[in-house]
C-alpha cells in the first residue's frame, strides 16, 4: 500500500512538472544584416497553473564577458521593453494576446551587435518552462567589383579579380562567359569557384564578357568583367616620347629659372646704383659764384682797353651769360700779381687809361 502511494505521489509530481511546458524546440536562425528575424515561443498551460502570466526574454551576448541581458518582459498584463538600449525600439511580441500561448517576438534591423542566444522564459504559478534560440546575423555580398590585374595584351599573363565589399564569410565564387562561345579556357575551370582567376600566355579568344557571382548562406551579388585582349603596344615609342617630354619639360624649367635670377640680379644691382652716394665728387658751382668770376675776370681786362673799344666790348661781352659747360671748366690755378709803384710803371712804358666808373651789378656809370 505504501508503495502504491509513492507511485501515485511520483506520478503526480511528474504530471504537475509537465503543467507548463513551451512546444517550440530549441533551433539555430540565421538572418542577414538589415532585415527582421522571428524568434517563436509558443507554450502550453495546465489546469493547475493558476497564478499571473509572466514572460521574459533574455540576451546572452556572443561577447560572453557581457552579462545577461532583458530585452522584453510581461508582467501584471503589462509589456515592458525598454531594459536594453541596444535593441530598444527594435523587438516587439508578435502576438497581442499573450495568454492564448504565443510569446514570440521579432527583431527588426538586425546588427553584428545582435548576435547572440536569447532565451524565453515562461511562468504561470505553479508551472515554470523555458527555451533557448541561436541568432546568427550574416552579412550579404554587395558592392561586388570585377577588374583586371594585369596588361591585356597577347602573350602577357595577367589575373580576373572578383572582390566584394563586404560579406559574411563563408563566400563562395562562380564565374561564368557571357558572350561568344561561352566556353571557358581549360585552365580555367580549376579557378572558377575562386576570387581570382590566373591567366597564362594569354590570345585572343580570351576575350569576351565574364560575370562572377558571390554568395554566402544569406544572399549574393554579382559584378560583369569586359576583357579585351589586344596586341602589344609600340612600347619604345611610348618611352621615347615620354623620355623627350621630360627633356623639354627640364630645358623649359632651366630657362625660366634663368630668365628670373638675371631679372633679380637686374634689379638688385639698379638698387644699388640709385642708393650710391660718391663723397669724392665736390658739388656743382653756383651760376651766381660762376657769372661774379666771369664778369671780374672781364673788368680786368678792361684796364688795357682804350675808351673807343669800350663801347661794342661793353654791348658784346657784358650781356654774355656763362653756359653749363663754361660752368664746370677746370680752371688752372693763378698767380697773384706782383704790385708795382705808379714811378716804375711810367719808366716801364706803360700809357695812364681812364677806367670809368661800374656800378655794384657791374654796369658802366
Amino acid at each position: 500500500m505504501a508503495l502504491l502511494l509513492r507511485v501515485v505521489l511520483l506520478c503526480g509530481v511528474a504530471d504537475f512538472a509537465r503543467s507548463l511546458s513551451i512546444t517550440t524546440p530549441e533551433q539555430m536562425i540565421e538572418k542577414a544584416k538589415g532585415e527582421t528575424a522571428y524568434l517563436p515561443c509558443k507554450f502550453t498551460l495546465g489546469a493547475e497553473d493558476q497564478g499571473p502570466l509572466d514572460i521574459e526574454w533574455l540576451l546572452s551576448p556572443a561577447d560572453n564577458q557581457k552579462v545577461d541581458q532583458v530585452i522584453i518582459l510581461y508582467s501584471g498584463d503589462k509589456i515592458y521593453d525598454d531594459y536594453y538600449q541596444d535593441l530598444k525600439g527594435r523587438v516587439h511580441f508578435t502576438s497581442s494576446d499573450l495568454k492564448s500561448g504565443d510569446a514570440s517576438i521579432n527583431v527588426t534591423n538586425l546588427q553584428l551587435s545582435d548576435i547572440g542566444t536569447y532565451q524565453c522564459k515562461v511562468k504561470k504559478a505553479p508551472g515554470v518552462g523555458n527555451k533557448k534560440i541561436q541568432l546568427t546575423v550574416l552579412v550579404k555580398p554587395s558592392g561586388t567589383r570585377c577588374y583586371v590585374d594585369g596588361s591585356e595584351e597577347i602573350g602577357n599573363d595577367f589575373k580576373l579579380k572578383c572582390e566584394p565589399k563586404e560579406g559574411s564569410l563563408p563566400l563562395r565564387y562562380e564565374w561564368q562567359k557571357l558572350s561568344n562561345s561561352q566556353k571557358l579556357p581549360t585552365s580555367w575551370l580549376a579557378e572558377m569557384n575562386s576570387p581570382v582567376i590566373s591567366v597564362k600566355n594569354a590570345t585572343t579568344e580570351y576575350s569576351g564578357t565574364y560575370s562572377c557571382t558571390v554568395k554566402n548562406r544569406v544572399g549574393s551579388d554579382q559584378c560583369l568583367l569586359r576583357l579585351d585582349v589586344v596586341p602589344p603596344s609600340n612600347r619604345a615609342g611610348t618611352i621615347a616620347g615620354a623620355v623627350i617630354g621630360i627633356l623639354l619639360a627640364l630645358v623649359l624649367i632651366g630657362l625660366i629659372v634663368f630668365c628670373c635670377h638675371k631679372k633679380r640680379r637686374e634689379k638688385k644691382y639698379e638698387k644699388e646704383v640709385h642708393h650710391d652716394i660718391r663723397e669724392d665728387v665736390p658739388p656743382p658751382k653756383s651760376r651766381t659764384s660762376t657769372a661774379r668770376s666771369y664778369m671780374g675776370s672781364n673788368h680786368s681786362s678792361l684796364g688795357s682797353m682804350s675808351p673807343s673799344n669800350m663801347e661794342g666790348y661793353s654791348k658784346t661781352q657784358y650781356n654774355q651769360v656763362p653756359s653749363e659747360d663754361f660752368e664746370r671748366a677746370p680752371q688752372s690755378p693763378t698767380l697773384a700779381p706782383a704790385k708795382v709803384a705808379a714811378p716804375n710803371l711810367s719808366r716801364m712804358g706803360a700809357v695812364p687809361v681812364m677806367i670809368p666808373a661800374q656800378s655794384k651789378d657791374g654796369s658802366i656809370v
